[in-house]
């Protein structure tokens, strides 16, 4: 039962974990070799994966793009025949083989786009291909962005060629230790000298960034406690314009040191921890001296003699003299004692309490007194008129008595 094309390319990108741009056939043959072989290839990142076949889920060969010096072609472009490119590697020569002159060109930009990190200026593409490689390239400047890269650290005197004149390839020893970007676990040793580090001092770490003894690359030199023991091993980190290449079963590609410090620390779920130094601590606080400059006692006042004091003569205040008024106000009169019975009008400040207060008394004593006298009155009226009803209503009761008689 044959598996299913979506399966297998889940499994890809699982394997290789890089973006894939482009793929598809091909041929491939070494300098060495006399005829070319078929495989279907994917450009994921920078790296060239070949496959025996399209429904093959690991692949058979990888290609490292970022060791290409140049790519040039063998054949001239004709739609009808193969195009062959040369691609020279630091390592080797590579012929790559495909089937007409469109799909060469399409490889062509593809491929220089992902190492270059920029689109080759003559192409002879579509737009809409332009755009699928705007993308690509947009992709990877997101994966890899563009940094400026740390100087290498200073190589050991044991890997510096034995001849006075440096190689004109190797770039020169600009030492920076303190730099940010250098790691604090890098050290300039060997392989066993990192070995006996880890082994003598545990509790200091367990993963040493160190020189490789080839070219100007770096290793990883780390202590893992198995079941079994302590085991010492060693990864070897490759320096690239791109970054840094981790040689894994499936490389991976950081910008910085740090990054692959942080990789190895991530991968192994932090049980291990950079191999760094202990400081020694000072236990004692001392008091510095005070400066000469500063006296810790306050001077004296100086004695002054008192006939200096008299002949000085003491400075007049600065002040303009205050404006006063030629009208002089006359003193407000002290608040005088109020009896209970008095009463004030606020809004009227010319009238004098005392007198107010005794027209008020003779007002309220004549309407008492007229009270008084129209009560009386009122009663004297009240007792008059029921007389007079009484003698009425007798006169009429002896007028009716007398007729009836």
């Amino acid at each position: 039962m044959s598996v299913p094309a979506r399966v297998v390319h889940q499994r890809r990108a699982t394997i290789t974990d890089l973006p894939l741009y482009y793929s598809g056939r091909l041929r491939k043959k070494l300098a060495k070799e006399k005829d070319f072989k078929k495989f279907y290839a994917e450009l994921r990142g920078a790296t060239l994966f070949l496959y025996k076949d399209d429904m093959q889920d690991t692949y058979t060969e990888k290609l490292d793009l970022e060791q290409l010096i140049s790519m040039e072609l063998d054949s001239p472009y004709q739609r009808k025949t193969p195009t062959i490119f040369t691609l020279s590697l630091s390592t080797e020569q590579v012929q790559l083989q495909m089937e007409n002159s469109d799909t060469g060109e399409e490889w062509r930009g593809y491929i220089l786009t992902v190492v270059k990190k920029e689109i080759p200026s003559k192409l002879q593409l579509l737009p809409g291909q332009m755009l699928l490689l705007q993308e690509a390239l947009d992709e990877e400047k997101r994966r890899n962005p563009l940094t400026s890269r740390p100087p290498l650290p200073p190589r050991p005197a044991f890997l510096r060629p034995s001849s006075d004149s440096p190689s004109p390839s190797a770039p020169p020893d600009t030492p920076d230790p303190n730099s940010p970007d250098t790691p604090a676990c890098f050290f300039s040793v060997t392989r066993q000298q990192a070995e006996q580090m880890l082994e003598d001092y545990p509790e200091y770490g367990s993963i040493i960034l160190r020189p490789s003894t080839q070219g100007n690359n770096y290793a990883i030199t780390l202590r893992q406690l198995t079941p079994s023991g302590p085991v010492m091993k060693n990864y070897r980190v490759t320096s690239k314009k791109s970054g840094f290449i981790i040689e894994l079963d499936t490389a991976v590609t950081v910008s910085s040191l740090n990054d692959v410090i942080k990789y190895f620390l991530e991968k192994t779920e932090y049980r291990l921890c950079p191999y760094i130094p202990s400081q020694p601590y000072d236990i004692r606080i001392d008091v510095s001296p005070a400066p000469e400059c500063i006296s810790v006692t306050s001077p004296e006042p100086k004695a002054v003699p008192r006939a200096q004091v008299a002949h000085k003569a003491i400075p007049r205040a600065q002040v303009a003299p205050m404006l006063r008024s030629q009208t002089k106000t006359e003193p407000v009169p002290p608040p005088t004692n109020q009896e209970e019975d008095d009463y004030l009008v606020p809004d009227d400040h010319n009238q004098k309490p005392d007198g107010f207060g005794g027209e008020l008394r003779e007002v309220l004593k004549l309407r008492r007194a007229n009270l008084y006298v129209t009560t009386d009155d009122m009663k004297d009226t009240e007792y008059e008129n029921e007389t007079s009803e009484k003698s009425h209503s007798g006169t009429a009761q002896w007028t009716s008595n007398g007729a009836t008689m």
